[in-house]
């Protein structure tokens, strides 16, 4: 039996975000305006093709644990036509980036140690 670790019903959470995402809008159209600008300006590319933007999208969205982002940019590589194999490698680079930002911060940790009071 597999654990249920998912949100239980990502279209209804897609809506919940738009209706939110409306309401902020209202109460501050301007960096909704600007917020949408960027994302048309970075899915603009000349040399990426769409699947390898959203693998990218994907990965940050896991290390910034962005569950939004999760569900917009899994919809954009649904429909750019990637596999769920695919979306798995794309998720070890996530994991593994995970892994070395700990590694890298753990040597700021014997750092500050070295330097704190001392």
């Amino acid at each position: 039996m597999t654990a249920d670790t998912r949100i239980e019903d990502w279209d209804s959470y897609s809506a919940a975000l738009k209706e939110r995402g409306k309401e902020l809008a209202a109460l501050h159209p301007e960096v909704v305006k600007g917020f949408s600008a960027l994302s048309r300006g970075a899915a603009t590319t000349k040399h990426l093709d769409a699947k390898t933007r959203e693998f990218i999208a994907l990965a940050v969205a896991v290390t910034t644990r962005c569950e939004g982002c999760i569900d917009a940019h899994v919809r954009k590589a649904r429909a750019a036509g990637a596999t769920k194999e695919e979306l798995a490698e794309a998720m070890g680079v996530a994991i593994a980036l995970n892994a070395g930002a700990a590694l890298t911060y753990s040597l700021h940790v014997l750092d500050a140690m070295d330097g704190v009071g001392g």
